[in-house]
C-alpha cells in the first residue's frame, strides 16, 4: 500500500524553488513580450492601413487556432533548424506569440467598446489621432479589459508548463525530474500545484488591489 511521505519535498525543495523561479521569469518576459505584441496587433487590427490590418488578423487567426504545444515544437525544433534559439528564447518567444495573439482582441474589444464621441472630441480639442488614442482612448479602454487581460496572464502562467517538452528547466520539468529519482507522484505533484495556485492566486489578489484602486481614482 502506498503510504505517504512528504519529507521528500523539504530534500527537493531547492530544485522545486529553482523550477518556480525559472516560471516566474518565463512568465513574465511572456507577459512582456505578449503585451508588446498584443498593443501592436490591436492598433493594427483597427488600423486605416489595409495591409496591417489584414496582417494583424491572419496572425490572431492562426495563433488561436493551432495548439500552443505545436507552436512551441515548431519554433524550438522548426526555426533552429535555421537559428541559434535556445530553449529559454524559443518558449519566452512561443509563450508572447501565443499570449499576445489572444491580447490582442482583448485590447481590441476595449479600444472598439469606447465610444466614437470620445475621439471626435479629442481631435476637436486639436488632439492629433496618435494623441488621441495614447491620452484619452487608451486610459478609458485599459479599465474595461483589465479583467480579460488578468485572465490571460494567469492563463500563460499555467500554459508555461508546456515549456518543460524541450527541457527548459522550470517547474514542471523539475517536478518530473524529482518524480523519476523518487517515485513519488502523489507528494511531488501536489507541491507543484500548490506552486501554481500560489503564483496565479497573487496575480488575481495583484489585479484586483489595481481595479480597487482605479475604481477609488473615479
Amino acid at each position: 500500500m502506498y503510504k505517504l511521505d512528504f519529507g521528500v519535498l523539504v530534500e527537493y525543495l531547492p530544485q522545486m524553488l529553482a523550477g518556480l523561479r525559472m516560471t516566474f521569469v518565463i512568465s513574465l518576459l511572456s507577459i512582456i513580450g505578449g503585451t508588446i505584441l498584443g498593443v501592436a496587433g490591436a492598433l493594427s487590427r483597427i488600423s486605416r492601413n489595409r495591409l496591417l490590418n489584414v496582417l494583424a488578423a491572419v496572425y490572431v487567426e492562426w495563433i488561436r487556432n493551432t495548439p500552443l504545444l505545436i507552436q512551441l515544437l515548431f519554433i524550438y525544433f522548426g526555426l533552429g533548424v535555421f537559428l541559434p534559439l535556445s530553449a529559454f528564447v524559443s518558449a519566452v518567444l512561443a509563450l508572447s506569440i501565443f499570449s499576445g495573439a489572444y491580447i490582442t482582441e482583448i485590447i481590441r474589444a476595449g479600444i472598439q467598446s469606447i465610444h466614437k464621441g470620445q475621439r471626435e472630441a479629442a481631435l476637436s480639442l486639436g488632439m492629433s489621432e496618435g494623441q488621441a488614442m495614447r491620452l484619452v482612448i487608451l486610459p478609458q479602454a485599459f479599465k474595461r479589459i483589465l479583467p480579460p487581460l488578468a485572465g490571460q496572464f494567469i492563463s500563460l502562467i499555467k500554459d508555461s508548463s508546456l515549456v518543460s517538452v524541450i527541457a527548459v528547466s522550470e517547474l514542471t520539468y523539475a517536478a518530473k525530474n524529482i518524480v523519476t529519482e523518487t517515485f513519488r507522484a502523489f507528494e511531488v505533484w501536489m507541491a507543484i500545484a500548490v506552486f501554481y495556485f500560489v503564483l496565479s492566486f497573487i496575480l488575481s489578489r495583484l489585479v484586483r488591489v489595481l481595479e480597487l484602486r482605479m475604481a477609488r481614482s473615479d
